[in-house]
């Protein structure tokens, strides 16, 4: 069988990632890389393949089966609907779009096309966030009850100096690295449909907030409480509990998410689980049975290229869709919005 051929634009960071997984793939194959940038054609050139300077070109001499969009945030949409208009299903990086209204455009024409977008929340395909949102959904738990969760973590100096528009609105890890929880959460704990939040710049006094506190109501019921910080000197975020990117040091006894529920808990990503017998009465003066959720960590672009390439052949339907990307982006927003306005911000 021949390997589905996709395209990558965008040669930043990610792009590159994307086109690292996609050389090791077993069933796609990288096509082409599209961007302008004078920097881009080392990089094609190093995986051997053409280099276009913009979609209409790529569209023009050598349509792929599918294309991955790692492009600056403010062309995810105007690229998308470019790409859903020639009917070519796409990878689309998170976030799906710089603002809920934007976002509602791309929704609203792929969904009228029925041309494929996959959003690229990763971690919607870590095997961990999957053994983990089994274990809640089977009941082990019980009821959901509550959600504690963290992204704490230290960015140094030099982060902020060679992007100082990270120091300034919209730069902080509200919109730069929650929206990566939000889809955790959504995963683990249903939609969420009520934030409440106080943020604080104390610590390094950029007009952009430094650390967060959060508090959520779920659909279902369930609350949730959330830490987040990038300048707490703490692991307790995925990155550094999860051992999926590399990039990171990563500490074995820490977790970043504890689910509990009216039965039991789990702690993510250690997978420790505290359950109640069945059989018996439940109370805090009584021991829980104690075990590990037995799991296989892997890389979850690995899984997501394979995914993506299952879509693109139209094997199956996107794990992240659109719309789902629009809902974690409004999340998101939200949680800024109450965290500057100190008014709880819900929706139905």
């Amino acid at each position: 069988m021949s390997k589905t051929r996709v395209a990558v634009a965008g040669a930043g960071l990610i792009g590159q990632a994307h086109i690292r997984v996609l050389l090791a793939s077993p069933a796609c194959a990288l096509s082409a890389v599209v961007d302008p940038s004078p920097a881009a054609a080392a990089v094609a050139a190093q995986a051997g393949v053409p280099l276009f300077a913009s979609i209409d070109e790529l569209l023009a001499k050598d349509r792929p089966d599918g294309l991955i969009l790692a492009t600056p945030n403010p062309l995810h949409v105007p690229q998308a609907l470019q790409c859903i208009a020639a009917g070519l299903p796409m990878l689309v990086e998170k976030p799906v779009a710089t603002s809920v209204a934007e976002g509602q455009t791309l929704v609203d024409a792929a969904e009228h096309s029925g041309v494929p977008v996959l959003v690229g929340h990763h971690r919607a395909h870590s095997p961990i966030m999957a053994k983990a949102r089994q274990v809640v959904q089977s009941g082990q738990l019980g009821r959901l009850v509550s959600i504690m969760g963290s992204a704490t973590f230290f960015k140094p100096d030099h982060y902020f100096d060679e992007g100082p528009w990270r120091r300034e609105a919209g730069g902080g890890p509200i919109l730069i690295n929650l929206i990566h929880e939000v889809h955790n959460l959504r995963m683990l704990c249903g939609e969420i449909v009520a934030v409440q939040a106080f943020g604080s710049n104390a610590i390094r006094g950029f007009t952009v907030e430094d650390t967060v506190a959060i508090n959520l109501r779920f659909a279902n019921g369930a609350l949730g409480s959330f830490m987040l910080s990038d300048t707490a000197a703490c692991p307790r975020s995925w990155e550094q509990t999860s051992q999926e990117n590399k990039s990171y040091a990563s500490y074995d006894d820490e977790d970043c998410y504890v689910v509990a529920g009216t039965n039991g808990s789990l702690s993510v990503p250690t997978m420790r689980l505290k359950t109640y017998p069945r059989d018996e009465d439940r109370s805090w003066w009584k021991p829980f049975e104690v075990g590990t959720v037995g799991l296989v960590r892997d890389d979850p672009l690995k899984h997501q290229m394979e995914h993506f390439g299952a879509v693109v052949r139209r094997e199956t339907t996107p794990l992240v869709t659109a719309r789902d990307g629009l809902q974690n982006l409004q999340v998101t927003e939200a949680i800024a919005e109450a965290a500057a306005t100190g008014r709880v911000v819900e929706w139905h």
